[in-house]
């Protein structure tokens, strides 16, 4: 007969082993209230896809879903005791950075990357135009200097990374994704996911390319509505896709058709903008139909009207 502890130990191992599988992510960038981006929306989605996230926060933004209003910043201390702490007993799989608020913390998180040469590094650059223009330029001037040599993969809108890493652009047409992966590639990023490339008859393009060719594109119709949090869901779900074995291609090209989904599900919860729905497969697609006698009563037992709407 086996003895109770050997049951008890198999058990554990087998748990552990299961949970060896799961790739991590650890993920830099700001609390956001509103639930549309930041932490909230690296978290759910790196979930969604199926990875585990490891969340350090950079600074706490104040805003709704119209409008970012405040952005509070973490000391950088701060910023790197969390990362320190978390990757001295979890390995991470890849680096996600995206804001984090100031020069002295996208310092902080570049050193800790270089700490951790072997490991990618996916970056997002959202729109900061909410911002005072003396920060931006400092911020930007800091990710150009101290974190696109630590990149892997730069993730942006076209129009934002136009701004950022072209502002002398003068030419006839707007530049293409590979005028911006060779921009990009001047500070040591191999690769560039550009979004939001305008595209006739209300379309647009996503394009990840090289100085030297275009690896993968995917066009999307586009929506009428506007998000907030999109660029954090895509590049959440590409770091989760690539942590967890996917090549880089492949992992453009399923995390932008789950950033797709995302948005088609999307919803309001308030006055201002569309939060795209991350969780979009768990809702429920039939109307579950009038509930039964005894779930009936269940639900008068808690004083709950039953169900009759589709959710």
């Amino acid at each position: 007969m086996t003895h109770p502890s050997s049951d008890s130990e198999h058990a554990e191992s087998g748990a552990a082993d299961d949970d060896a599988g799961t790739a991590c992510v650890i993920v830099f960038n700001a609390s956001d209230p509103s639930g549309a981006g930041g932490i909230a929306a690296d978290v759910t989605a790196i979930a969604s896809v199926g990875a585990h996230a490891l969340p350090v926060v950079t600074g706490v933004y104040a805003r709704d879903t119209a409008e970012v209003f405040a952005h509070f910043p973490l000391d950088e201390d701060a910023i790197a005791e969390q990362a320190r702490a978390i990757l001295e007993d979890v390995s991470a799989q890849v680096f996600k950075v995206g804001f984090v608020g100031t020069p002295e913390a996208v310092s902080v998180v570049a050193e800790v990357a270089a700490d951790y040469a072997d490991v990618p590094v996916i970056a997002y650059m959202p729109n900061l135009s909410w911002w005072d223009e003396g920060q931006i330029d400092l911020y930007l001037d800091a990710f150009r200097e101290l974190m696109l040599p630590q990149t892997t993969v730069l993730v942006g809108n076209h129009s934002t990374l136009w701004r950022w890493l072209l502002p002398e652009w003068s030419g006839e047409r707007s530049p293409s994704a590979r005028d911006i992966a060779k921009a990009a590639s001047e500070m040591g990023v191999p690769y560039t996911l550009v979004t939001g490339i305008p595209l006739p008859d209300q379309f647009i393009d996503n394009v990840l390319a090289t100085p030297q060719t275009v690896l993968g594109n995917e066009k999307f119709e586009r929506f009428e509505a506007v998000f907030s949090g999109a660029g954090d869901t895509l590049s959440a779900a590409l770091a989760a896709l690539v942590a967890s074995g996917t090549d880089l291609a492949g992992a453009a090209t399923e995390a932008l058709a789950y950033l797709d989904r995302c948005l088609d599900a999307g919803f309001r919860p308030g006055m201002g903008n569309v939060v795209p729905d991350r969780l979009f497969w768990a809702q429920p697609e039939d109307d579950p139909g009038e509930p039964t006698p005894e779930e009936a009563q269940a639900l008068q037992v808690f004083d709950m009207p039953a169900p009759d709407t589709k959710h």
